[in-house]
């Protein structure tokens, strides 16, 4: 029988689900993206139990192994002494004449419309280890930005 004849299921036509995608590197968190990851894990599981949708449950279900991978790889990164740019601090700087404020999260806490940016992105890397009143290159530029004041990013506990 010619192939041209032959009725193909509607599954062969379907695109391969792989899994999400994990960042590369450590999955180094905060006390505030470890609690984000756990309640995620929570949620997912309850929206599991109550999903009747076969298809739907399973987008999910891949949702879930995410963040379970997540939440078994989170690395709690030491909470910073405050008196240098680090993984969980509040940084205060200047940048093209604008003074704005970040802080220095997790990938998956980053969320840049928010001032918080991941430990991997190239403004952070620039930042990492100087300290308040210190001029950074970044972008090819040199002194290009003025470290205003570094503290503990929020929701960060006290020492």
């Amino acid at each position: 029988m010619s192939v041209a004849f032959r009725r193909e299921s509607d599954e062969e036509h379907k695109e391969p689900k792989f899994e999400l995608p994990l960042p590369p590197g450590p999955n180094l968190v905060t006390a505030r993206g470890r609690a984000m990851i756990d309640a995620r894990v929570t949620a997912l599981g309850v929206a599991i139990e109550q999903e009747r949708d076969d298809a739907a449950r399973e987008v999910l279900k891949r949702e879930l192994r995410y963040w379970n991978t997540r939440q078994t790889t989170a690395i709690l990164a030491p909470l910073p002494d405050g008196d240098e740019v680090a993984f969980g601090t509040r940084v205060t700087f200047r940048m093209n004449g604008k003074e704005r404020q970040i802080d220095i999260v997790g990938s998956d806490e980053a969320a840049p419309a928010t001032g918080k940016i991941a430990f991997t992105a190239p403004l952070a890397h620039a930042m990492i280890g100087a300290g308040a009143g210190e001029q950074l290159d970044y972008n090819g530029v040199p002194d290009a930005i003025e470290i205003v004041a570094v503290a503990r990013a929020e929701g960060e506990p006290e020492a």
